[in-house]
């Protein structure tokens, strides 16, 4: 028997857990062929995240979804010669299937078939560390299983009979998705009381000014986080490497710091119910007084990515939050013309290398400016009789403290430059 610590007994292992794939994508007339082999091979980056080995990759074209096979039957069934001949062992479709459509593909082909959306899923399952993030995957994965569950467990659909049977009863797919629906109501609830814990213990935080990273996944937002601060978050040439968010303070000037967050990656696609139950994750882009928008610009499709992005903060209603567009990855750059490209299309945008520190002195720059234009800290004097007005004011600003002297409360404060205007007209009146 071969030991553990061989090199060889651990490729053996490795090989077994590293399945072999074909890739299915669509295409009709309205979409151009270079847009779908960009979509098919962000599906192989899904996939090898995943730890399959992709062998195929095929765009099937057509102006109609096939209702009952997605692709058709005669596609179907050239798939089903493929994977024979190939020893492939799992189909994996660039969208997403309807129940039917799996389980007619599942008999004909007889391999394991996955869309999109669950492969993220899965993705997500795997790399999920913290207590939150196993809730808001697992919550998201019951609810995408929740309608498939004829498919996926159709053995158990049949209703028993015998003894100690009789009466209304139900079918056991019945009792599975009263039970999934049961899970769900309790990992709700479980994470309503996890965005609590982390409402109470962000509130030393409140007097900060926050910045949030987003970006499409694999970016580079974590990449420049630990380059802006040193926070030693985990970054890969992986899809989705982060999924929890992190928060470290960067000094930005004298007694001037903010607070800046990485978020999970967003991606084409993105399944709804994992937006839905990450949306406690993302409340640092919701709290957030400027986003930095991280951008690949080496990538050929990184407009498309900018457009997924913003179309994911505005189901956020984060749409209309002041942004930063910070182009990253330069230094992998082709076209250089690209650059003035951007930096002409885009307003308060900049481009860097967060792997090489280029122009991250810069960028400091322009948030030590955005914080000089848009926060201001300052002391004002209320008398104690005025309880309703220092209560608004608590509503308005982040309060950093309150000291009485006699019949004065003298009141610190940090908030943006309308609500300081607000707040100076109403001690005045």
């Amino acid at each position: 028997m071969k030991a553990i610590t061989d090199p060889k007994f651990m490729e053996e292992i490795n090989s077994v857990n590293i399945e072999k794939a074909i890739l299915i994508g669509i295409r009709n007339r309205r979409i151009p062929k270079k847009t779908a082999e960009e979509h098919l091979n962000e599906l192989e980056m899904l996939a090898k995240t995943a730890g399959a080995d992709t062998l195929i990759k095929i765009i099937q074209e057509r102006e109609r979804i096939d209702p009952a096979y997605f692709i058709g039957k005669g596609k179907a069934e050239e798939i089903a010669e493929l994977v024979e001949l190939n020893d492939i062992s799992l189909v994996i479709f660039d969208e997403d299937l309807n129940p039917t459509q799996v389980r007619n593909l599942e008999k004909l082909i007889n391999r394991k078939i996955l869309d999109r959306s669950g492969l993220i899923l899965d993705i997500f399952a795997s790399h999920a560390k913290t207590n939150q993030a196993k809730t808001q995957v697992e919550l998201a994965q019951l609810q995408y299983m929740l309608p498939r569950l004829t498919r996926a467990w159709t053995h158990l659909s049949k209703q028993y009979g015998g003894i100690g049977t009789k009466g209304p009863g139900e079918t056991q797919i019945e009792t599975d998705r009263r039970l999934i629906r049961n899970r769900i109501s309790k990992l709700k609830e479980k994470l309503k009381k996890i965005e609590s814990q982390q409402i109470t213990k962000s509130h030393p935080r409140k007097g900060f000014f926050k910045v949030s990273l987003v970006g499409y996944t694999n970016a580079g937002k974590s990449t420049l986080l630990n380059l802006l601060t040193g926070a030693g978050v985990l970054t890969e040439d992986k899809l989705f490497a982060t999924l929890d968010s992190t928060t470290r303070s960067l000094d930005i000037g004298r007694n001037k710091k903010i607070l800046i967050s990485d978020t999970v990656g967003f991606i084409r696609k993105l399944p709804h119910h994992l937006v839905a139950s990450f949306k406690s994750t993302l409340n640092v882009v919701r709290d957030a007084g400027l986003i930095l928008h991280v951008i690949d610009i080496s990538n050929p499709a990184f407009e498309d990515h900018i457009k997924v992005v913003d179309d994911t903060l505005k189901e956020l209603n984060c749409d209309k939050k002041n942004q930063i567009k910070v182009f990253n990855k330069v230094d992998l750059l082709e076209n250089k013309r690209q650059i003035e490209y951007v930096l002409n299309k885009y307003q308060n945008s900049i481009v860097i290398s967060a792997a090489r520190g280029m122009n991250i002195n810069k960028l400091k720059k322009m948030l030590a400016e955005f914080y000089e234009k848009n926060f201001v800290e300052d002391k004002i004097k209320i008398s104690i009789n005025k309880p309703e007005l220092i209560a608004k004011i608590h509503t308005m600003a982040d309060v950093l403290s309150v000291k009485y002297d006699d019949e004065l409360s003298t009141i610190h404060f940090r908030t943006n430059v309308a609500n300081y205007n607000k707040i100076k007209r109403l001690v005045k009146n």
